[in-house]
């Protein structure tokens, strides 16, 4: 942008820029001017002229054009073009009307050429001539045009949602970046606009033409009356010289007003694809030799028929005949190119056949869902579940101190049409049903009603529930029923999955970008630990092993504090994730007994812990029917304590607490183990159950 700027300082850059900016205004005055003040002959000749070269001109970019919105500007050149056409025709008015009485050439050369030159001089051949070119642009080509813009202006209004849901899909998939995805979304806005735009503007020429036809008849009456009054010219002098301009001033304007047309024709009817129309027409409509053989009989039977004019028919006849024998020679020569090259030898073909290209890498995080589903991640449809997703992903960073991957939305016809999976890395880790237009009734526990409805559970935490009707809503919520929608059952899964999984989704990259986050704020910390102090796969696994007992690795100062504090003399990343629990055991205490509350946990008896501290000291592991025991008792505890509305919390000594928590992980993964020196000494400790006694 600096570049830029510098360059737009340049003098002549500059020079031209604020040229370029002019070009409107100064082209509206001219217009303007030209209507209001009287124009020499000689000026109106270089305006009569440049309008024609400007409609040529038109007509060719619309022809190269391989796309409507490569040619945006068309609905206003088609406006400026028939304010230029009207405005010159109220100057060339003037000036016949004025001094018409002098002779042909009265109104400039131009429109002398037009009327004497095209027509023979003959004013009842220019008038026919002209009426059929006003019937020919307003009947035929503007109308059609017309009817074309509109049509196509409909259908790109009822596409819109579609290719808006073609788009977000697109970038949920992750085939095309934010930055594609805004420019298609302008394109399609922009075509949107291009077709409405053309539709309004075909009816400048329509316009255009009505008002010719009322110029001609308008100028001749005052001529006549003009001549013969004002200048006393007899009656078959003031008829022919009045009329000879007005023809030629009408055949001067109309013609390009019909290039014009054409050209308007050209962009609305043609179909986009990488070829202009040129070659569009070329490139179909001479394809099949069998096409031009066919033509070229019919045309050479007509030529032998006594009467017709023999030589224009059978020449016509003998070119396409060669054509459609230079297209099939073409077509032979290019199958057995393609034959040499499927023949090729076999090593050659498997060296093309596979590629480093056609690997494709699964997905970090996934979502499939049936075709039922499409309207919840459609905005058309008010799909709001592509919004809920990107709220969680940054409600999950706020949490948990990392972002995740974006969750790439796919369908899966192989599904229920109601279902949905939720994959990581390609694994499915969690399924479910929804009802896109129903509620979900959860049961909490403590509800004074049933509802009618389909039976089912919960996704998130397996909880007793039932889909109802939207009328339902109010009574499931007085009978004590926690109801959401069919996104917030899918979305409240979805953030329950991630949050199970985050040790998984914290990969290399993810710990490298949060370095670079810390670097940009504390460079030094990051440049004395990593890779001098420890490397980045064991500060992964150190997170990785936080995440996975459900702490939050937003204080990364302390975290990396601690880590270059041990790493020097400890190398086990399951020691120096204690050390970096009991640097957090504020933060830790905090999340699970929050406003300061008692510690309301669960306790090991003494002779218990003694007997883990032993099993741990002698490295034998727990033996068998200890394990079983206290898995029973450590159950019933959890299950008491849930009874009374309290968080699952095991309190433990330092030393017990990796293998208490490795031990009791997977069979109650609610169940938190905190140690004696992660409670802060301000934090009152109640035991509410005890193990072992």
């Amino acid at each position: 942008m600096n570049a830029l700027n510098s360059l737009l300082k340049l003098p002549g850059l500059r020079h031209a820029a604020q040229v370029k900016a002019m070009t409107g205004p100064l082209l509206i005055i001219m217009i303007l001017g030209m209507m209001v003040l009287p124009l020499p002959a000689f000026v109106l000749d270089l305006l009569f002229t440049f309008n024609i070269a400007l409609a040529i001109m038109v007509l060719m970019v619309s022809m190269y054009t391989q796309k409507p919105l490569d040619f945006a500007a068309f609905p206003a050149v088609l406006l400026f073009t028939t304010l230029l056409r009207l405005s010159l025709n109220v100057a060339s008015t003037r000036v016949v009307l004025m001094e018409g009485h002098t002779g042909p050439d009265a109104a400039g050369k131009v429109i002398e050429a037009f009327g004497h030159f095209l027509v023979g001089g003959n004013f009842a051949v220019g008038i026919v001539v002209f009426a059929i070119l006003v019937v020919i642009n307003f009947m035929v080509i503007t109308k059609g045009a017309g009817r074309i813009a509109e049509v196509g202006a409909r259908f790109m209004l009822d596409s819109m949602p579609g290719k808006q849901m073609s788009i977000d899909a697109d970038l949920n998939a992750g085939l095309i970046n934010e930055e594609q995805a805004k420019k298609r979304r302008a394109e399609v806005a922009q075509e949107s606009d291009f077709y409405g735009a053309m539709d309004g503007a075909s009816k400048f020429v329509r316009g255009d033409a009505v008002a010719g036809l009322l110029i001609m008849f308008i100028n001749v009456a005052a001529g006549m009356v003009v001549g013969m009054v004002q200048h006393d010219l007899d009656f078959g002098t003031a008829v022919h010289n009045y009329t000879l301009l007005t023809i030629g001033d009408g055949l001067v304007a109309q013609i390009p007003a019909l290039v014009i047309s054409t050209a308007a024709g050209v962009i609305v009817s043609r179909v986009s694809n990488e070829q202009d129309v040129g070659e569009q027409l070329t490139g179909q409509l001479f394809a099949n030799p069998r096409v031009l053989y066919l033509t070229a009989g019919i045309i050479g039977m007509m030529g032998i028929i006594p009467g017709m004019p023999h030589i224009a028919f059978l020449l016509l006849a003998g070119g396409m005949f060669w054509l459609g024998r230079h297209l099939a020679r073409r077509a032979v020569t290019a199958e057995q190119t393609k034959q040499r090259e499927e023949r090729a030898p076999a090593a050659a073909q498997e060296s093309t056949e596979a590629s480093w290209d056609d690997v494709t890498l699964v997905d970090p995080l996934g979502m499939e869902v049936g075709y039922r589903l499409i309207t919840l991640v459609d905005r058309a449809q008010d799909g709001e579940l592509l919004g809920r997703i990107k709220s969680i992903r940054k409600k999950v960073a706020q949490e948990i101190g990392f972002l995740v991957p974006v969750v790439h939305i796919r369908d899966n016809l192989e599904l229920k049409p109601n279902a949905y999976r939720i994959t990581l890395k390609g694994v499915e880790i969690g399924r479910g049903e929804a009802m896109p237009g129903q509620w979900m009734a959860i049961n909490p526990g403590q509800v004074s009603g049933t509802l009618p409805g389909a039976v089912t559970k919960d996704p998130a935490f397996g909880l007793q529930a039932v889909w109802i009707d939207a009328g339902m809503k109010e009574q499931a919520q007085a009978y004590g029923y926690t109801v959401v929608d069919a996104s917030t059952v899918v979305a409240t899964h979805l953030n329950h999955l991630i949050h199970m999984h985050a040790a998984e989704l914290l990969g290399r990259q993810e710990v490298q970008l949060l370095l670079d986050r810390i670097a940009k704020e504390a460079p030094k910390l990051t440049e004395d630990l990593v890779p001098k102090a420890i490397s980045l796969t064991a500060l992964q696994k150190i997170l990785q092993n936080l995440l996975d007992e459900g702490v939050p690795i937003r204080d990364m100062r302390t975290i990396l504090d601690v880590i270059a504090e041990h790493a020097p003399k400890i190398s086990d990343p399951n020691e120096l994730t204690s050390l970096v629990r009991q640097s957090l055991g504020r933060a830790i205490t905090q999340q699970l007994f929050p406003n300061g509350a008692d510690l309301q946990v669960i306790g090991l008896d003494a002779g218990l812990e003694r007997v883990l501290s032993q099993a741990l000291t002698n490295g034998g592991g727990i033996e068998p029917g200890l394990a079983d025991a206290l898995l029973q008792q450590t159950q019933g505890a959890v299950g008491r304590q849930e009874q009374m509305g309290l968080d699952p919390v095991l309190l433990v000594p330092s030393q017990l607490r990796p293998l208490m928590a490795r031990f009791l992980r997977r069979t109650m993964p609610q169940l938190r183990v905190l140690s004696h020196a992660e409670v802060p000494d301000n934090r009152n400790i109640r035991i509410t159950a005890m193990i072992g006694a």
